[in-house]
Formats: structure tokens, C-alpha cells, sequence
């Protein structure tokens, strides 16, 4: 009978065993999420030097060399995400319909998340080096007189980052587009809407938070790379993003709080951004018709 009046008292507080399913994942999130974010966060203020709680971050933002991680980093994160977002929407658009060879198409388009990054990296510099097999197309072609230097720099990061976030960008538009109901651009039809009239003022109003959305993942995937900026890019120059920097602080000279602190910012540089894109979201409309995000 205990056992029975205490399910009531909590059922009367909103608490039911539904609720109580949740306790692992919040057990999980705490133990994966919260308690290494909070450890990183306190040991960020303990320079190892001294100098005071925020000398770390004194010292990232008096650095040069340190400070244009940011920079260097929003240069290839922002890019990439908008790409793969607005390359994702004619796609996505052309796919949510049934026709013959949509299963294969899609496979096709989803296949690089299979490969990772390592792959990816390696058949980037097996095709676009200077002795690659794009090169020597376009040479043997004359279109140039010279090897386009596609890799190891700048072009060859963000084309790392636009294979293997394209098809994450274009699945969520994907499932944002079969979220919005068909028959409201019928129904425009029948009034006499033209195909691109039904997609400018119907359907991109219906998916545009969802964009928001999966832009906002995307752009998290794209500014923490990492192996691509190694592998393709030139991690001590142009490519030296905010990433390698938090690696080399805490692993190549051993200072783990530096480390921590420029983990903290670039974990802020991402906040700022998503919190920026989501304020733009709240001003679209989200209807019970899709798009909700």
C-alpha cells in the first residue's frame, strides 16, 4: 500500500514511470556532457603559470597567432554549412517525389558518410594533388599550364568538409520537406501558381526553420574539424583552426588548462553563432504544416 500511495504523491506531481525512463539518458548526459564540460570549464581558470583566473584567456587573445584560429576556423565552418544547406534543397526538392532509381540515388548521396573523414582526406589528395589524376586531366586538356593546388591549404579543407557534411545536410532536408503537406501546393496550383511561385511562397516559408535548424548542425560539424585540417589542409598556416590549437596547447606543450580555455571559447564562438541563427528562426513561421523543426 506504500508503494501505491507514493506512485499517486508523485502522479499528482506530474512524475509517472514515463517520465522515469528519462533518468538514464539524464544519468548519461550528466556523466558524458555536463561533467567534463564543467571539469574543462574550472580548469581553464587555473593557468599554470598564474597569473590570475583569466590569464589563459589574456594570453589566447593577445596572441595573434592564437586568436586568428577563430577566424581561420568561421572562414571554413560558415562556408561549409551554407553550402551544404542551400546545395541540399533543389536535391531534397527533386527527391521527395517517387520516381524510378530514388532508393539508388539516395544511397549514392548518403555513401560518403560511410567513408569518415580519414578516406575522404585520402582520396582528396589521391585525385586533386599536383600529380593527381584531376591535374592531369586538365593539363593533358591544356586547359592550365600548371597543377591547380587544390590540397594541402585552404580548398582542400573545405572540400573535405562539404563531402562529408552534404549528405547529413541533405537527409535532415530531406525529412523537413516530407514533414510539409502536398496538398498546399496543389492547392495553389489549381489557383495558378506557377511551380517556382508554390516553392517561394509556400514551401521555402514551411522548411526555413527547418534550415535554420539543419545549418546550425552542420555548422557545428564543419567548425570542429580537425583530421581534414591536418590531412589536406597546412595545420601550422592557413588551416590552423581553433581545433589543432586546443590539441597542441594541451597535448604538445602539456598545458591542459590553456588547452581547456581554448576549448571554452571555441565551445562560446559556436553558442554565439547557433544562438544568432535561431534568434533569425524565431521570426519564421512554424505551423503545424512542417517546417517545425
Amino acid at each position: 500500500m506504500t508503494t501505491v500511495a507514493l506512485r499517486h504523491r508523485l502522479a499528482e506531481r506530474g512524475v509517472d514511470r514515463v517520465l522515469l525512463l528519462l533518468v538514464p539518458g539524464a544519468v548519461f548526459v550528466a556523466l558524458l556532457f555536463l561533467y567534463p564540460f564543467l571539469y574543462g570549464l574550472q580548469l581553464s581558470f587555473q593557468p599554470k603559470d598564474g597569473g590570475g583566473p583569466l590569464a589563459n584567456y589574456r594570453r589566447f587573445f593577445t596572441d595573434a597567432y592564437l586568436r586568428d584560429t577563430i577566424w581561420i576556423t568561421l572562414r571554413l565552418g560558415l562556408p561549409a554549412a551554407l553550402f551544404n544547406v542551400l546545395a541540399s534543397i533543389p536535391i531534397a526538392y527533386r527527391m521527395r517525389g517517387r520516381f524510378r532509381g530514388k532508393r539508388l540515388i539516395t544511397t549514392l548521396l548518403v555513401v560518403p558518410i560511410t567513408l569518415g573523414t580519414v578516406l575522404t582526406a585520402e582520396g582528396l589528395i589521391e585525385y586533386l594533388s599536383p600529380v593527381g589524376w584531376f591535374n592531369k586531366v586538365v593539363m593533358a586538356l591544356g586547359l592550365v599550364d600548371e597543377p591547380v593546388r587544390l590540397v594541402h591549404n585552404y580548398w582542400g579543407v573545405l572540400l573535405s568538409l562539404v563531402i562529408t557534411g552534404f549528405p547529413f545536410a541533405f537527409l535532415l532536408t530531406l525529412s523537413y520537406l516530407s514533414g510539409i503537406d502536398p496538398t498546399l501546393e496543389r492547392a495553389a496550383a489549381t489557383l495558378g501558381a506557377s511551380r517556382g511561385q508554390r516553392f517561394r511562397y509556400i514551401t521555402m516559408p514551411l522548411l526555413a526553420p527547418g534550415l535554420a535548424v539543419t545549418f546550425c548542425l552542420s555548422f557545428v560539424l564543419a567548425f570542429s574539424v580537425f583530421p581534414s585540417a591536418v590531412m589536406v589542409g597546412e595545420p601550422q598556416g592557413e588551416t590552423h583552426v581553433i581545433s589543432i590549437a586546443a590539441y597542441d596547447t594541451a597535448f604538445r606543450d602539456f598545458d591542459y588548462s590553456m588547452g581547456s580555455a581554448v576549448a571554452m571559447i571555441m565551445a562560446l564562438v559556436m553558442l554565439v553563432v547557433i544562438a544568432l541563427v535561431l534568434l533569425w528562426r524565431t521570426t519564421l513561421y512554424r505551423g503545424a504544416t512542417g517546417g517545425k523543426g
